[in-house]
């Protein structure tokens, strides 16, 4: 064991570290379904074993923004058997917590409530998936912070500008100034970046003495141009980057040679797509802080389902396989099945090491059959291992390479693609999908209003958080700011001079992406506003119908009708009388129905948080609406620091951060918060100590000392 982890003293912060743990991903699966919580019970029992401080999750807790009630409780069953108890937590929290929990009604830490006993504090980002939204903004991991069983922080409620408050601890003499950021389209927090609206609070006091530990939930590779956050944009005051979103585990620290700072990538808790990034081995991080030391250790997860992956390339046997050869697909079939009963028995000793494992892998044999092959029937081959595998519908994946043909006329040469199937590694988002499909659809489909960019930003509220109205409002938004520029304009009313004006004002805010986001976010407050007051229309009008029928009930003694039919010869007359009320009745009830329109039109209207918008009583077109207007007066309208790395055989990587030289002077002797930049940089030393029974990626003999 190595010092840190020997000396659990007083100065030694002890944190667990996980990232993308899904609960409720694929519950409603008869082999799969449990996966998830068994795994959750796992970490949980991991923090309490190692009498951690505190647990640190980097998002998406929750598999789905809106989980199920059998995932909400069976969370809130794990947090409650594993994080409440009598033990003692040992650090205290130095920052204003209304401000690192603003968001939230009860603004402190969880276990500082007197009314809860909190022996394990979790702190948790919200993640892609289970983000905030709808017309409150709120989340799943919301209600576990309601209930006092996790810290929800790393909220921002600004799309122009973030100022991340760190979370500031201390336990002992060591100092974790903590910060994070939940989940937040990359696009938009890449040109954030760009624009330098993202700022890192600093404390003021001995800045250089704090620990800085920040969390984030992005997109760590490259999937295009803006969609994703370079390491470079972090600044290069922090310490340790836990890095979520990505299901790859890396948990070992990496350094970045330019900002050097390391980033620990956990990944996910449980095998979400059958990818090889998800065939790596899973783990969780126990990390020890003291001072400016720090060391990451490794924990393998031991319930997490074995998922075993391999690549089939047949043009690369030309022994085995000839596609001139009738029997080809036969031979084809009966290869593959030997590469899944392979890694059947593979599968099956690295269970007899775990007991704890589930019985049935998951198995993945992707096969490319370029070249001239032909596929077998899946499903048929699928049928023989039903009681075998956990994912006998996935088992076999057939795919064919696709080569681009290279242009003659330009300078571009992008080379032989290998096409990927989009389950795979390649992610295919609603924005990007609505975009293509306008720019390749012909011209008199073409959008000459709407801009791409939102219409596309509105069908995936639609589909991703279920806003029905996001589409329509987003038309209405941009049809109403249409004309009004056209009565500023005071183009004449000439179908072309019009046609034109608006091409003009559509191409504007196109390059304007800062106006058209301000353009999609009202149009989605509109959207969330309707909705909210649709539930109330509805609630209004059950609640009058239930006293329609209590009325109806009762029967009115002014009708003059018996409450009930009498027999014999009457019976006829009574029906018919009975028959003639009901419709009497009916008819009451619709004319209270067309009052309660009126009055709930009149409601709905004054309930409108946004900006009331001149529009003509019908829905009129552009040119109705320019010919009907008046004339209208127009309106005027360096851093230097050396550093020490010693390497050496060890899985735990214990860093030592020592500042050589000071760059700044001590500001005041307050904790509070300074909007400081990473202008100045601390010089700080690294250390790695060593272990004798774990794996280092750093491993090296050789010891080099490098300024920079």
């Amino acid at each position: 064991m190595s010092t840190i982890n020997s000396q659990d003293d007083e100065d030694t912060f002890k944190i667990l570290i996980a990232t993308d743990i899904h609960l409720g991903y694929l519950e409603k699966d008869p082999v799969r379904g449990n996966d998830t919580f068994v795994t959750f019970n796992e970490i949980l029992d991991h923090a309490q074993k190692n009498e951690v401080d505190f647990v640190l999750l980097g998002g998406d807790l929750f598999h789905e923004n809106k989980p199920s009630r059998k995932t909400v409780h069976s969370c809130l069953e794990s947090l409650r058997k594993y994080c409440m108890g009598d033990r003692p937590v040992q650090f205290e929290i130095l920052s204003d917590q209304a401000v690192n929990f603003h968001y939230s009604k009860f603004p402190w830490v969880n276990y500082q409530d007197r009314n809860l006993n909190i022996s394990i504090p979790i702190f948790s980002i919200h993640g892609n998936h289970d983000d905030p939204t709808g017309a409150d903004a709120l989340c799943a991991l919301d209600i576990l912070s309601c209930a006092g069983l996790l810290n929800h922080f790393g909220r921002s409620g600004s799309v122009e500008k973030i100022d991340i408050s760190p979370i500031l601890l201390r336990k002992g003499r060591t100092k974790i100034a903590l910060y994070g950021l939940g989940a937040i389209p990359d696009e938009r927090l890449y040109r954030m970046f760009v624009n330098k609206q993202v700022t890192m609070l600093r404390p003021k006091e001995d800045e250089d003495s704090w620990f800085n530990l920040f969390v984030i939930h992005q997109n760590r590779s490259k999937h295009g141009a803006t969609n994703y956050i370079p390491e470079q944009f972090l600044d290069d005051f922090i310490n340790l980057v836990v890095w979520g979103h990505e299901h790859e585990c890396k948990i070992a620290p990496f350094q970045n040679e330019q900002q050097r700072f390391y980033v620990s990538q956990p990944g996910s808790s449980v095998v979400t797509s059958l990818s090889p990034g998800e065939a790596v081995k899973k783990h969780i991080g126990l990390l020890h802080v003291k001072g400016r030391k720090m060391k990451m250790q490794k924990i393998a997860l031991e319930t997490v389902r074995t998922f075993h992956m391999e690549d089939i390339v047949l043009a690369d046997h030309p022994d085995l396989f000839n596609p001139d050869n009738p029997k080809v697909t036969q031979a084809i079939q009966a290869f593959c099945m030997e590469k899944v009963e392979l890694m059947l028995d593979n599968a099956e000793r690295e269970r007899l090491g775990n007991p704890r494992q589930p019985e049935k892998p998951l198995i993945r044999l992707r096969v490319d059959y370029t070249g001239g092959f032909e596929p077998f029937s899946v499903h048929r081959f699928s049928q023989k291992y039903m009681d075998r595998v956990a994912n006998p519908k996935d088992i076999i994946h057939f795919f064919r390479h696709r080569e681009q043909k290279e242009k003659n006329d330009t300078d571009l040469n992008f080379g032989k693609l290998v096409g990927r199937p989009a389950s795979e590694g390649m992610t295919l988002r609603v924005e990007d999908l609505v975009k293509q499909y306008f720019q390749t659809a012909e011209k008199k489909v073409q959008l000459s209003l709407l801009t791409e960019r939102g219409m596309g930003e509105a069908v995936q509220e639609f589909v991703d958080k279920e806003e029905k109205d996001a589409i329509e409002e987003l038309v209405k938004f941009q049809l109403e700011k249409t004309q009004r520029f056209l009565k500023e304009r005071r183009t004449d009313a000439e179908e072309e001079k019009i046609d034109e004006e608006v091409r003009k004002f559509r191409e504007s805010r196109k390059k304007n992406t800062e106006e058209e986001d301000e353009e999609v976010r009202e149009a989605m407050t509109r959207a969330r506003a309707h909705r909210s007051e649709d539930a109330i229309l509805v609630a209004a009008s059950s609640d009058e119908e239930l006293m329609d029928t209590g009325m109806k009930g009762t029967g009115d003694s002014d009708d003059g009708l018996p409450a009930t039919p009498r027999r014999g010869r009457a019976r006829g007359r009574a029906r018919g009388q009975n028959s003639m009320a009901r419709g009497q009745n009916s008819t009451a009830r619709g004319s209270s129905r067309r009052g309660r329109g009126s009055i709930t039109q009149e409601s709905a209207t004054s309930s409108r948080t946004y900006k009331p918008v001149s529009v003509p009583a019908k829905n009129m077109s552009i040119m109705d609406a320019f010919k009907s207007l008046k004339p209208e007066p127009t309106l005027n309208s360096s851093k230097s620091y050396s550093e020490d790395i010693i390497y050496d055989d060890s899985d735990l990587e214990d860093i030592s951060i020592v500042p050589t030289s000071k760059v700044n002077q001590r500001l005041s002797a307050t904790s509070s918060l300074s909007k400081r930049g990473s202008q100045s940089q601390t010089s700080r030393g690294v250390d790695f100590e060593s272990d004798e029974d774990e794996f280092d990626p750093f491993k090296s003999t050789a010891t080099s000392r490098r300024t920079k």
